[in-house]
């Protein structure tokens, strides 16, 4: 999957206020709180990934800034409007590449691209979108013959078709091979250095830590953190964890100071000895992230 560089969204449109700002949005369905004060700042120009595990509140955040669905509380602007009140001018602005493949099977790729690019003022030329995608061998294709790697391409050309401002990408690589991942990640990376304002949620830590500029955690309808990939948990989260197996028992503990730790251990063990099942880690952003997700988890109970 090659993909090209796509030109800037248009500068006419371009503001100084955060492209995304949140305050203390609820939503309920029954008696199930899916959103329970999230409050975020996405400032424009950078990649914001939003993170959290099934049934955590992220899609219907989308949702919701996107103008799909109606809030029950909070505060909400969106390129500096409210969503709930925005009309087509605003929403010409955005991109939305939901989880839902949208049904024109039987028109081609080209078709698709070019029908939905007539919906926009300023639309970018619907062969560079279907290059960039890496659809252009199957540009004269019929959708239905699509496999379910190449359809996700073309919810993401019909996404970016409109030179959006703002591009909301709803876990948007499920279903990519490893090399068209990589490609993808070229091609939203293009798109941040023209400009483009990119909200992305996804289940792939890896995705997150080469992609965003920041990231925030959602867990129990909640932001539970929020910052750089590097940065999220707080500087305590990375702090290295030594492992080893003392008197048949497995042994762990964090230290700051795992040489000094290690050599103390050594010393215990005696000359010419080893440690047994001696490891040294610091922790990964997954690490961190399954540990944000079951702190929330345990206090939600």
């Amino acid at each position: 999957m090659e993909t090209t560089t796509l030109r800037a969204p248009d500068p006419a449109r371009a503001r100084t206020t955060a492209a995304v700002r949140v305050r203390d949005l609820r939503k309920r369905y029954g008696t199930h709180q899916a959103l329970d004060g999230v409050e975020l700042d996405v400032e424009r120009g950078e990649i914001f990934a939003v993170l959290g595990p099934n049934g955590a509140g992220k899609t219907t955040t989308v949702e919701i800034l996107a103008g799909f669905r109606s809030r029950d509380d909070g505060e909400v602007s969106v390129l500096g409007q409210d969503p709930a009140t925005a009309g087509r001018a605003w929403r010409a602005g955005l991109g939305v590449v939901l989880q839902d493949a949208r049904d024109l099977s039987e028109l081609t790729v080209a078709e698709t691209v070019r029908a939905t690019a007539r919906y926009y003022p300023a639309p970018r030329d619907p062969a560079e979108v279907i290059a960039a995608v890496g659809l252009q061998e199957k540009a004269g294709k019929r959708v239905r013959t699509l496999s379910g790697g190449q359809r996700r391409r073309l919810d993401v050309a019909l996404g970016i078709v409109g030179r959006p401002e703002l591009l909301f990408l709803d876990e948007p690589t499920t279903g990519f091979d490893p090399e068209a991942r990589h490609a993808f990640w070229d091609l939203v990376r293009s798109l941040r250095d023209g400009g483009t304002t990119v909200l992305l949620t996804t289940h792939y830590l890896d995705e997150a830590a080469h992609l965003a500029d920041r990231a925030a955690v959602i867990s129990a309808g909640r932001v539970v953190a929020l910052g750089t990939p590097e940065s999220l948990g707080g500087p305590q989260a990375r702090i290295p964890v030594v492992r080893w197996v003392e008197d048949g028992q497995p042994r762990s503990e964090r230290s700051t100071t795992p040489t000094a730790l290690v050599a103390q251990l050594a010393a215990t063990a005696g000359p010419g000895r080893e440690v047994d099942g001696l490891t040294v880690t610091r922790p990964s952003l997954e690490d961190v992230y399954l540990d944000l997700i079951h702190d929330r988890t345990e206090e939600s109970r």
